[in-house]
């Protein structure tokens, strides 16, 4: 089992910027990826960002590339999401969750579909103003 605690989220003017983290324990070497993922009422949850915990690779959404930045602490068990110049659109509840990608797969789509998530945080609101 991998615990997942998000945390950062708030309320922010457009233009501006958050970081979330996300904190990992339990059997965390059960797990070598972290995702965000953000959904809001009535649309299913869509991928965001996502870092392999032990290549250091990393995959965004086209929506948010450029603007956001995932990285990693391994001292820390956390993984943090960079959010510059948000705009209305990112407003979302923003899940983080772990999967054991396989060492063979190091393509986008091994990292983007959140039904291949085995652990989720409960989630934190991102609300940006325009």
């Amino acid at each position: 089992q991998v615990q997942l605690v998000e945390s950062g989220g708030g309320l922010v003017q457009a233009g501006g910027s958050l970081r979330l983290s996300c904190v990992a324990s339990g059997s965390t070497s059960s797990s070598n990826t972290i995702g965000w993922f953000r959904q809001t009422p009535g649309k299913e949850r869509a991928f965001v960002a996502a870092i392999n915990w032990s290549r250091g690779s990393t995959f965004y959404a086209d929506s948010v590339k450029g603007r956001f930045t995932i990285s990693r602490d391994n001292a820390k068990n956390t993984v943090h999401l960079q959010m510059n110049s948000l705009k209305p659109e990112d407003t979302a509840v923003y899940s983080c969750a772990a999967d054991r990608v396989p060492d063979y797969c190091s393509v986008y789509g091994c990292y983007a579909a959140w039904r291949d998530y085995d652990y989720w945080g409960q989630g934190t609101q991102v609300t940006v103003s325009s």
